[in-house]
């Protein structure tokens, strides 16, 4: 039996470690990103950022809706902001909240879908 030489270990098809051109992200770059699945991570505040996907909400409309006390979900978004998966804005007594970006409403998507698969 041949041994395969150590440059088809390298080159295993269009997926293998030969043909990406883009540098790796920064082991910063994963740190964040782990941060930010661990803020993701607690079921209630996935149900918020699922709840934030279908547009701003201020903050009572979001304890209505989900049955929590204010300070409990004050808790949850401040994690949550933290994390820069929520952004917020006053407009008078009252805090407004959405998400950051689209990246967040496209990953918590996919979760949720890869989720449901039997």
């Amino acid at each position: 039996m041949k041994r395969a030489s150590a440059s088809a270990k390298t080159n295993c098809g269009p997926h293998g470690t030969a043909s990406r051109t883009a540098a790796p992200p920064s082991p910063a770059a994963f740190a964040r990103a782990a941060a930010m699945f661990r803020a993701a991570g607690d079921p209630a505040r996935l149900r918020l950022i699922h709840e934030l996907s279908h547009g701003e909400r201020c903050v009572s409309d979001l304890a209505a809706s989900g049955g929590a006390k204010l300070s409990t979900l004050s808790q949850q978004l401040r994690v949550l902001h933290s994390e820069r998966i929520v952004a917020r804005r006053r407009d008078g007594k009252h805090i407004f909240y959405s998400l950051a970006d689209s990246h967040v409403r496209k990953l918590v998507r996919a979760a949720l879908e890869h989720a449901l698969e039997a």
